[in-house]
């Protein structure tokens, strides 16, 4: 009997091809175009409006920062000062028609921030008080999504990955901890299901261009300043499952800081050239070698990190549960879905989400392990073994992975402490009108393998518990004005202990409709 070939030139696979293609044309036109992804998310088509929002809020707390909880992942909006508060007014256009082909949203909000460090120091020097008042556009972006394409344009949180926006210590890559970075992207932010697979297979994707400002990248201890770094970012996902109870998701995000103008502190003058040209940034893009350093010649140009993330849920009736697994890597360590010589280190986490009992309505447990980097040896005698990854680390950009001094990616994992293993749990609810989260936290941090900058002093063993409550409440019989409570505290060798708290008064309401 003649075996045909799968691939090949033969005139019955040729028309077994033509079949399939027809078949998988005809069920486009079966499912009434159904695919097609007219939706943004499951809520109900509104009007346009246009919406105000504001809101002040006051910080206290002992010891020399304000505590963890309070301010991580607050989009750089907590100072860690132990003194602070903020004053914010905004104008937002939601995204409140996604049924139609075409949608558009925007935000302008302006904060205006004060910070009081009762002992700032500077070098061995303690200047006591200092307070320093700030201003800073908190968002100023616009959006449109055209049928699936999101273009995006401007200062716009930017946060990656399964984990839950309020009961989470943050995504390994972005995770809304430091500000909004400016940038520009095009893409398919949310799932859309694939043409012709009956809502069953679902894609996502796209590109970043971003603006790191010179603040991010400037270190006392190294007398290194760069300004005019740039930030690329691109990712892809992948979900099965679509309409079925358990759905399957693979993401892959690749991030680089690249470019930019190194010159010595105070003087003003550039003097090196990390590589700003286009074919620079195809380098970048593309993960070749390039750039002026031996280690951009190398290995890739540019400072890169890149995250994987699995995540299976389950979806029931009011309630869903979701496991993920975040991978972290910064070279070839991590080759294919963190099967690499780092394969320890990653975030692990469990989330559940229900709607029958409102007194605890979401719970999260998540694990943090940074401590493998593929082992303690970079290299020995001229053999590159590839470990020593030192996370968030760069030479050639002191300040690493950060923006306006804050971590963009995961707040656990520090310039002076990449090595690390934290707990965390949280879970919220609603208790009579009052909605309220509980966060409790552990971290040992074990420094990094490696001095990455030169006379850099860099921190050893240390742990840190943190604790977290906050309770919030709109009356409706006081202007509609939210109230928000929180106390939170810290204990242990990182932070030292201390304990503060802040009120929050917010306001919100509409502008107009159309």
């Amino acid at each position: 009997m003649e075996k045909y070939k799968i691939i090949g030139t033969d005139l019955k696979n040729k028309q077994a091809i033509v079949v399939l293609i027809c078949m998988w044309a005809s069920s486009l036109f079966a499912q009434q175009w159904d695919w097609w992804p007219l939706t943004i998310n499951d809520t109900t088509p509104g009007a346009d409006t246009i919406q105000y929002h504001a809101y002040v809020s006051v910080l206290a707390s002992s010891g020399n920062k304000a505590p963890f909880l309070l301010r991580a992942n607050q989009h750089g909006n907590i100072a860690q000062t132990p003194y602070s508060s903020n004053f914010s007014a905004a104008v937002i256009k939601p995204a409140t028609c996604p049924t139609r082909w075409w949608d558009y949203d925007f935000a302008v909000q302006l904060t205006g921030q004060t910070n009081t460090d009762p002992k700032r120091h500077w070098g061995d020097n303690i200047i006591y008080p200092t307070t320093m008042i700030t201003g800073y556009f908190e968002q100023l972006y616009a959006h449109t999504r055209l049928y699936v394409v999101d273009i995006t344009a401007g200062i716009k949180p930017m946060v990656y990955g399964s984990q839950s926006r309020r009961l989470s210590m943050g995504g390994l890559l972005f995770s809304g901890n430091a500000h909004p970075i400016p940038r520009i992207t095009i893409g398919i932010e949310d799932y859309i299901p694939f043409p012709g697979l009956f809502g069953y297979f679902e894609i996502k994707g796209g590109i970043t261009y971003g603006w790191l400002s010179e603040q991010d990248t400037y270190v006392y201890e190294s007398n290194i300043f760069v300004d005019d770094v740039k930030l690329h970012h691109k990712f892809i996902g992948l979900r099965v499952g679509g309409r079925l109870p358990v759905t399957l998701a693979y993401e892959m995000h690749h991030a680089a800081q690249w470019g930019g103008y190194k010159q010595p502190l105070y003087s003003g003058e550039r003097v090196v050239d990390y590589g700003n040209t286009f074919a620079d940034f195809l380098n970048v893009f593309l993960f070749r070698s390039g750039g002026i350093s031996m280690s951009d010649q190398l290995n890739a140009q540019g400072n890169h990190i890149g995250v994987q993330e699995l995540a299976l849920t389950y979806k029931q009736h009011d309630w869903q549960v979701r496991a993920y697994w975040q991978s972290i890597f910064e070279d070839m360590s991590a080759a294919f879905i963190g099967f690499g010589m780092n394969a320890a280190d990653g975030l692990w986490g469990l989330n559940i989400q229900q709607k029958q009992w409102p007194f605890i309505n979401e719970l999260t447990y998540e694990f943090l392990n940074t401590t493998s980097q593929s082992g303690p040896i970079h290299d020995k005698d001229g053999l590159v073994f590839a470990g020593r990854d030192s996370y968030y680390h760069n030479s050639a950009y002191p300040a690493g992975w950060t923006y306006y001094g804050a971590i963009i990616g995961n707040p656990y994992i520090q310039v002076k402490n990449s090595r690390v293993r934290a707990h965390f749990v949280g879970f919220s609810g609603d208790i009579y009108g009052f909605k309220y989260r509980a966060i409790a936290s552990y971290v040992d941090n074990y420094g990094v393998y490696q001095n990455v900058v030169p006379d850099f002093t860099y921190d050893r063993y240390s742990n840190n518990t943190s604790l977290l409550l906050e309770v919030s409440r709109q009356f409706e019989k006081a202007w509609g004005l939210e109230f928000s409570v929180a106390l939170a505290g810290d204990i242990g060798t990182q932070y030292g202990n201390s304990f503060g708290g802040y009120l929050r008064i917010a306001k919100t309401g509409l502008i107009t409709a159309y």
